[in-house]
């Protein structure tokens, strides 16, 4: 299942609707995966992101999500990029806070996960927002 969702990677980007990343330790160990899904007549990008439950905690995903944001931002010139976590995850939360998103709302009861129905929340950040954020560091 793995290397089949990997095959759609390369696709994904020449039609101009997601770029995948690998998420590895300094020595290439793969740790997790993130992901921009891009709507290009919108210029809003969505990001998301896994890393394996051994590797919680270290940083990564934040490392992973500011550099997908400077790709987004610098070179792919979006306006926009959103993120979704379940309120039950609140530690995806704190990351979409470090990157500096703001928190748009609640989807109450948005996903159904076997025969429950899952809240979700809602976070953003504008380009304007993040390049201040970095041109003033």
């Amino acid at each position: 299942m793995a290397e089949a969702w990997i095959a759609t990677h390369p696709m994904a980007w020449s039609e101009g609707n997601a770029v995948t990343f690998a998420i590895t330790s300094r020595e290439g160990e793969l740790r997790g995966a993130i992901a921009l899904r891009m709507a290009f007549e919108h210029s809003r990008g969505e990001l998301g992101y896994w890393i394996g439950h051994p590797y919680w905690g270290q940083g990564l995903a934040t490392e992973a999500a500011e550099a997908v944001l400077e790709f987004a931002f610098r070179t792919l010139q979006l306006n926009r990029v959103q993120a979704s976590y379940l309120p039950s995850n609140p530690s995806s939360g704190r990351v979409l806070e470090k990157l500096g998103m703001q928190r748009e709302g609640l989807h109450r009861q948005r996903y159904r996960k076997g025969d429950q129905f899952q809240d979700v929340v809602e976070s953003a950040i504008l380009r304007h927002d993040w390049m201040a954020r970095h041109e003033a560091a």
